[in-house]
């Protein structure tokens, strides 16, 4: 971010709660969103698969684990007070102050996407041949 304020970078991709402040101040020209639709932080910011790249879909998610092996109802008891959080006002309003979005899935539902995600993730590191040296 301060490479970018600064000038000494001329892009740079970011999550939304990290640059909100700065697009709000002026500082910061948004030129598209990375997810699959339209930001409700930052309207008027098409997509970059509208901007000609179809395919193109990153999200950034957080997420709660429990160990491998922990029971199904203590996973559902855990779930269900998370939920009962999350839908809360004062934590909607506090993501919302911070520019992220609420989500809310299943326990399934998550251990599909960090499926999705690692498959995804793994292809794309094979295709370009990154390697972690």
């Amino acid at each position: 971010m301060t490479a970018l304020l600064s000038g000494e970078v001329e892009m740079s991709f970011l999550g939304i709660p990290n640059m909100l402040p700065h697009w709000r101040s002026g500082k910061l020209r948004v030129l598209a969103v990375a997810t699959k639709r339209w930001s409700t932080q930052i309207p008027d910011v098409p997509t970059i698969a509208e901007s000609g790249q179809p395919d193109y879909e990153v999200n950034a998610w957080y997420g709660i684990a429990a160990p491998a092996g922990t029971s199904s109802a203590i996973v559902s008891k855990l779930h269900a007070e998370m939920m009962r959080f999350v839908d809360t006002p004062a934590y909607r309003e506090a993501l919302a102050a911070q520019g992220a979005e609420p989500v809310s899935s299943t326990p399934e539902e998550f251990a599909a996407l960090l499926r999705a995600d690692k498959a995804n993730w793994t292809r794309i590191i094979k295709e370009l041949g990154i390697r972690g040296d």
